[in-house]
């Protein structure tokens, strides 16, 4: 029942900036965490970023000090701010929800070439 739709992704330059936005049908505050997941080609999804209810984030080693996970509650919008984009971080990204339940989104994509 909790849908979830992201938006924002593109081709960026390396070095560039790109921001993603996930649209929320319910409250984000009912979360238990909210993140942020990426999926390579050929390649198993991994955890790139989580805000949990009390605002409290985590990073995957590979994005800290260049993405920022955040939130608006009004809304129910969570965000993630990517700088400094590496090749690397080519990748579907999706949006995910933790309320004893999973739930995602379908992904944006996110391409980072000359």
């Amino acid at each position: 029942q909790v849908q979830l739709v992201e938006s924002g992704g593109g081709l960026v330059q390396p070095g560039g900036s790109l921001r993603l936005a996930c649209v929320v049908s319910e409250s984000i505050l009912t979360m238990s965490t909210m993140g942020w997941y990426r999926q390579a080609p050929g390649k198993e999804r991994e955890l790139v970023a989580v805000i949990r209810r009390s605002g409290s984030t985590i990073y995957a080693g590979s994005v800290k000090g260049r993405f920022t996970i955040s939130r608006d509650n009004a809304p129910n919008t969570v965000y993630l701010q990517m700088n400094s984009l590496k090749p690397e971080d080519t990748a579907v990204y999706y949006c995910n929800a933790e309320r004893g339940n999973s739930y995602w989104g379908k992904g944006t994509l996110v391409t980072v070439s000359s």
